[in-house]
């Protein structure tokens, strides 16, 4: 069975008379240590799925497993739990607090979770270990989001979400930060889940799922995924 499984997931909001479909049966499966890439365009359902896997939304109807959990059957308790302690999250823009440095931003989180990485240990691995005591406002947009990465692996989370995570950034920058989600897949093991528009990410993917009007279209599966260092936009 897959690590991550949506089977027939709907989501249904209501403006007062209108019923908004943001997923409508939604299928895939993903499997642990994937990097897994869910591209579609604006309005396909993409980030509805990354908050119901978060556990930051519900689900209308429909079965959501990661690894052994039902999150689909959680109440609000145990979904704080769950984003508390078994998700990551890297959004497009960084959301930093700050009055508080680099190694503070990340300590943030390693403090709330049951496992965490050493703070200064995770910003080390995104390249940041000789800016540890700056302030987000003394970094660039680039190193603001490797702070947005370190804080979110810092938790050893099972899952790594990212919502448009190059969104924000200069090609060569956005490049740099592909690298680094890729290497958490590929050499730790860890669960990567990429919502993005852009097309170009799907090459460096284990896992390519394509959404429109709510439903996963397509899935494809890359056995050679190529290096993000090779990536063009």
């Amino acid at each position: 069975m897959p690590f991550v499984s949506f089977e027939d997931v709907t989501k249904i909001y209501h403006m007062g008379d209108i019923e908004v479909r943001a997923l409508d049966g939604m299928n895939f499966g993903i499997e642990k240590g994937e990097l897994a890439v869910v591209v579609g365009p604006s309005g396909a359902g993409k980030t509805t799925v990354l908050n119901i896997l978060g556990g930051i939304d519900t689900p209308t109807s429909g079965k959501i497993q990661v690894g052994d959990t039902r999150i689909d059957q959680m109440n609000e308790r145990q979904l704080t739990q769950y984003r508390r302690h078994n998700v990551g999250f890297v959004f497009q823009f960084y959301n930093l607090m700050p009055n508080l440095t680099a190694l503070e931003n990340v300590e943030l989180a390693s403090q709330i979770c049951d496992n965490p990485m050493d703070a200064a240990e995770a910003l080390d691995l995104v390249g940041l270990s000789d800016r540890l005591n700056n302030f987000p406002g003394q970094l660039s947009g680039g190193e603001q989001q490797r702070v947005a990465i370190a804080r979110a692996i810092a938790k050893n989370p099972d899952l790594l979400l990212c919502d448009e995570p190059t969104g924000a950034l200069d090609y060569e920058t956005g490049k740099t930060v592909m690298e680094l989600l890729q290497a958490e897949s590929m050499r730790r093991g860890r669960t990567v889940v990429i919502i993005t528009h852009n097309q170009a990410f799907c090459p460096v993917a284990n896992r390519v799922i394509s959404v429109h009007g709510g439903k996963a279209v397509k899935e494809d599966v890359n056995e050679n995924p190529k290096s993000a260092s090779t990536l063009v936009w």
